[in-house]
């Protein structure tokens, strides 16, 4: 606490001795200074009072976390970037995973590489797929990277970078693989008329609308159900999408081009609601998954609705720029991703040839 006395001086003007004690685990901590005037001292204890506070938690939290365990660091880790800006969904459900394992209790700076590769071998025993244990290697690189920045922790990053290469060199980790899944025509014919039964059978989500909405605009699963009416542009056909996926900005609002088939479908829902589509994405995921397997339809996710939406567009003949208007790609690295043109729709197109012009 703090407080202020006055005491006269030997030429008889006032002065102000202002001191702040703070008892912390035992041991008082105190600091005193004096000035001329009663509004100095108690603005200067003021800040020293949160200055003592902040140092000793501070240097609490400094003790817990390097002689703490990786559970400790991940979530901290979890808790500050989430303060600053929400993490993705996946990204956080990772790192909760983390925290449960067995690699998680061991003391942050005891991890040796040893530990990773058996933490990689039980994982992979489990059932997990390279692909999902090489994850676990990325995130915690990641983590404990900006713990060595942000908290000052001594953490040898050569711990894990050792255990990356001994796992791939083993061939226990790898890349994920790019899905190249499109639906085909029966599939679709198939999932419609499953959906169209439903709708008629009891009020539900018009699920048919919803997926050929995905094929036709191009849209996530989590962003058809955040579109809103008040977004659209009627005059050119536009809408937006608020938080828009990306791996540095989560914050961006992007206007989007709908292709004419997507337009009219946005132009029979019911306009009482805010949003084009009011459901909850994990609903329409789940309502998808279902009809799937009712309809014994192997390997088919939602998100590959966006794949077929995006080489639609590309053999209706539109071209990179243009695509990725309707898209939202910020490049042509990551579009191509998702541009999976079968060989029968490729229109060939005729050239002539001038023999004159020819070069030998």
């Amino acid at each position: 606490m703090a407080t202020i006395r006055a005491r006269r001086r030997r030429d008889g003007s006032l002065a102000y001795l202002a001191e702040v004690r703070i008892r912390r685990n035992g041991r008082l901590l105190r600091e005193s200074k004096t000035f001329g005037r009663r509004g100095q001292a108690t603005e200067w204890a003021a800040k020293a009072e949160k200055q003592l506070s902040t140092d000793e938690d501070d240097r609490r939290e400094h003790r817990h976390l390097h002689g703490g365990s990786l559970r400790r660091v991940l979530k901290k880790y979890r808790k500050d970037v989430s303060d600053v800006r929400p993490m993705g969904r996946s990204k956080t459900a990772h790192i909760k995973f983390l925290e449960k394992t067995p690699l998680a209790a061991i003391r942050v700076l005891n991890l040796r590489t040893s530990d990773l590769i058996q933490h990689v071998r039980q994982r992979r025993k489990s059932g997990a797929g390279p692909a999902t244990v090489n994850n676990d290697l990325i995130w915690l690189r990641i983590i404990l990277r900006y713990a060595r920045a942000a908290w000052g922790l001594p953490f040898d990053l050569n711990v894990v970078d050792d255990a990356c290469e001994v796992v791939k060199a083993e061939k226990l980790v790898a890349k994920s693989k790019q899905r190249f899944r499109r639906p085909t025509n029966d599939e679709l014919e198939r999932l419609t008329e499953y959906f169209r039964v439903k709708e008629k059978r009891r009020s539900s989500m018009p699920m048919r609308d919803i997926v050929w909405f995905a094929i036709h605009s191009a849209r996530r699963q989590s962003e058809i159900t955040r579109l809103l009416f008040s977004d659209n542009d009627a005059r050119t056909q536009t809408g937006v999408v608020r938080n828009l996926k990306h791996p540095t900005d989560r914050t961006q609002f992007c206007r989007f081009k709908y292709t004419p088939e997507a337009w009219t479908i946005v132009q029979r829902q019911d306009p009482a609601s805010d949003r084009i589509f009011p459901f909850d994405p994990k609903t329409v995921g789940a309502a998808f998954t279902r009809a799937c397997r009712m309809l014994q339809i192997e390997d088919l996710r939602f998100h590959d609705l966006r794949h077929e939406a995006t080489s639609r567009l590309f053999e209706t003949g539109y071209s990179i720029v243009e695509v990725q208007q309707f898209t939202l790609h910020d490049s042509w690295g990551t579009l191509s991703r998702y541009t999976h043109l079968r060989p029968e729709d490729v229109t060939t197109r005729n050239f002539t040839f001038d023999e004159s012009r020819s070069l030998i």
